[in-house]
């Protein structure tokens, strides 16, 4: 990319998608197409040689110690006195935070169609099933629902299995009494949308309750404090001081939220402080749309997350999933 032009690079597999006007007629129509039939890296020293740029940035979260070495030995052949490489962080990454119109028309249809897909979902969840037929189960109701794919590995985590928060599905057969947490996502027109909810195999017991309604007020609390201007740290600490004040402090050890968009895991992240990585305070604005995730998790007993999926509007905060909060036992 440069102040002017988008060059891209690809080759024949690719080149009848990014030269269909319908395309790019719209969306870049000052795409200048690099046609690769060789090593990309060599196509795109070559590029950068034609062009006699004397300053390349390039993303330094991306790019390997190994290609780095390789394009400035290429550049250094192919152009005398070589060409300054710029390492950058986060330019991309700032530029999606904030959602425009069309994203944010996207996420909630994505958002409306998971929710819709949520009763088939918990009409899966029955005893004497295992883990991985529910989650194959749930995967078909998302393609059902219109996604294109699923956003992440379907998680259903039943029993003591509910206490880790990125249990894998297992072999285990989902008994009367068991806590299940289903955790699933679809990607819609390449945007991903998230979703938590934890049911009860059967008659919940009273400390399943107990412990789910703690979490639903940490989830509800967190909701209910976000605005523009309000640091995301505030409103990770609103669900995680609830979850303490119910003596569950120590059992909510991830973060709050994470942000959504082409990525199931992107900014901003809605966690605890980092002193010696995050700045003192990082304001929520207007277009972000980021998940509110609160959990307890007791090893040996299980554990409970409720996930919703929200914007950040000019007045507080839309919740574009709208599936029920209560305790559903099936």
């Amino acid at each position: 990319m440069t102040a002017t032009r988008v060059h891209f690079l690809t080759d024949f597999r690719y080149v009848a998608t990014v030269t269909d006007s319908r395309e790019t007629a719209c969306e870049c129509p000052d795409l200048d197409l690099v046609k690769v039939s060789g090593a990309y890296d060599v196509a795109l020293a070559d590029l950068i040689a034609r062009q006699n740029w004397p300053r390349v940035g390039f993303e330094a979260e991306h790019l390997s110690v190994a290609r780095h070495a390789w394009l400035v030995d290429g550049l250094t052949k192919r152009q005398r006195g070589g060409i300054e490489l710029v390492p950058t962080a986060g330019i991309v990454e700032t530029c999606r935070v904030r959602k425009d119109e069309y994203e944010i028309a996207t996420l909630r249809e994505a958002a409306r169609r998971l929710s819709a897909a949520a009763d088939r979902v918990f009409s899966e969840v029955s005893a004497g099933r295992s883990e991985t037929d529910i989650a194959r189960a749930i995967d078909s109701c998302i393609h059902q629902a219109g996604f294109s794919r699923p956003a992440f590995e379907t998680i259903v985590a039943s029993g003591p299995h509910s206490a880790l928060p990125h249990a894998r599905a297992g072999e285990r057969t989902l008994s009367e009494g068991d806590l299940v947490v289903l955790d699933f996502g679809g990607v819609y027109r390449s945007y991903c949308v998230d979703l938590t909810r934890t049911v009860s195999v059967g008659p919940a017991s009273p400390r399943a309750r107990e412990v789910y309604d703690a979490v639903r007020r940490a989830h509800r609390q967190a909701i209910a404090v976000i605005a523009p201007g309000r640091s995301r740290f505030d409103i990770d600490a609103a669900a995680r001081q609830t979850l303490a004040d119910a003596g569950l402090g120590e059992a909510f050890g991830h973060g709050t939220g994470h942000g959504l968009g082409l990525e199931v895991h992107e900014s901003p992240r809605i966690a605890p402080r980092r002193p010696d990585v995050d700045p003192p305070a990082d304001f929520v604005e207007p277009g972000m749309v980021f998940t509110i995730e609160p959990g307890a998790y007791l090893p040996g007993w299980g554990g409970i997350r409720i996930e919703d999926d929200v914007l950040v509007t000019d007045g507080g905060a839309e919740v574009l999933t709208d599936v029920t909060t209560d305790l559903i036992e099936v």
